[in-house]
């Protein structure tokens, strides 16, 4: 029997779902870093390379999404990784001291990011089978899983309800979300129809290195774009407290300006990017990054300018990773969860060195100078933003006549 094609908007309804519920179950613990730094004692070069553990779980996970992909189909995967991902969030209030909450958060990078390639390339083949730019929409979501995910652990933290018993709930939610999601994407391919299409690019055709210099600037901007959502899971709301005089219970107002402000900027990314290009909204989100670096750096116990500082950073940063990851996808002579898997790996690199950069930088100055690096970081976007055109005559067709 023939399965019965699966439209786009459910599809793309499918997708969205996962994507938030992946955003929901890992915010659901970053408002109460605060909290939990200040239980195990820990001063900021210990959290910085307590959180870098994050990071670690992610590059160790490098050769897992591809060969699972192929074996058993992106969905299949994001929902059992979610189970996984969802029992690593719930153990993290449970450490008694900073190296047994690294396990915990090197667990959930590990599952994190075989999660995060898996619903990527779930969404690359919505997108592709429909002809309509959803990625950026996609992300857009998981950040709308994290901004909703976030202002309830603020709110539960400021109750005063413990940590283990919210992250517990918060690990059903997620479980019972991603459900929906995989149900609503049954009748997706579990192999991609590419390879089968007619004059498509064969595996290894490519020389390697021709590969990896396409790749090149793609993962430097999926780094950048990395180190920006870095500062917002694991320093905003340190920033919070130590530059806008926030209580800990409140700093996760931080954290959900920073990542709901990339909330809007990701559902306004597919349209912009349709009727610009990647490429330019690239371009002026590095700028607002660099401006919300130097807001965030001359705060002087200003909440509304950290707010505005971190708002800045959050929306210039919706977009970076996503086109990062869509392009990865048309590397020529590579798969494309190979390419997503390439990209997605070295693009935790950025998670990897960035909080033990903040960390070290804060344990000698203040925290301000280690958030500095969003200065910099925006301007690296700017440079490298012209990898992000399109590759093939096709593409640019779509592009510059604002897509099908």
């Amino acid at each position: 029997m023939t399965r019965a094609r699966m439209t786009p908007f459910r599809g793309a309804l499918g997708v969205g779902v996962m994507f938030a519920s992946n955003g929901a179950v890992f915010a659901a613990l970053l408002p109460w870093y605060p909290i939990l730094s200040e239980r195990l004692n820990l001063g900021p070069v210990e959290f910085g390379f307590i959180v870098a553990a994050f990071a670690v779980g992610g590059i160790a996970s490098s050769a897992a999404p591809a060969p699972l992909i192929a074996r058993f189909g992106p969905v299949k995967v994001a929902f059992w990784g979610t189970i996984l991902l969802a029992a690593a969030v719930a153990s993290a209030p449970w450490a008694g001291v900073g190296w047994v909450l690294a396990v915990s958060l090197f667990l959930i990078g590990l599952f994190d990011a075989i999660v995060d390639v898996a619903q990527n390339v779930a969404g690359i083949r919505v997108e592709d089978s429909s002809g309509r730019k959803i990625l950026s929409s996609m992300h857009a979501l998981w950040s709308l899983g994290g901004v909703v995910s976030g202002i309830a652990a603020t709110a539960a933290a400021t109750s005063g309800i413990d940590v283990r018993i919210y992250l517990a709930g918060a690990a059903v939610a997620a479980v019972l979300l991603v459900g929906v999601g995989a149900l609503l994407l049954r009748d997706l391919p579990a192999s991609s129809e590419r390879a089968e299409k007619p004059g498509a690019t064969p595996a290894g055709a490519v020389h390697w290195k021709l590969v990896a210099l396409a790749a090149l600037p793609l993962v430097i901007l999926a780094i950048s774009g990395s180190m920006v959502e870095d500062v917002a899971n694991n320093w905003s709301a340190m920033s919070g407290v130590q530059l806008g005089g926030m209580a800990p219970s409140m700093a996760g107002i931080a954290f959900t300006v920073m990542i709901g402000s990339q909330c809007i900027g990701r559902f306004a990314g597919d349209v912009l990017i349709t009727r610009f290009g990647r490429s330019a909204i690239a371009r002026i989100g590095g700028a607002a990054i660099t401006v919300g670096g130097v807001l965030v750096v001359s705060t002087n116990d200003s909440v509304w300018q950290l707010l505005i500082g971190l708002a800045l950073a959050g929306y210039g940063s919706a977009t970076i990773s996503p086109s990062a990851l869509a392009a990865a996808s048309k590397l020529p002579g590579v798969s494309e969860g190979a390419g997503v898997t390439l990209v997605s790996w070295l693009m935790r690199l950025g998670f990897l060195f960035t909080s033990p950069l903040i960390g070290a930088l804060t344990a000698f100055t203040e925290l301000r100078v280690g958030l500095a690096i969003l200065i910099p970081v925006g301007l690296i976007i700017i440079v490298f933003a012209g990898a992000l055109k399109p590759r093939t005559k096709d593409e640019s067709v779509r592009s510059d006549h604002g897509g099908t």
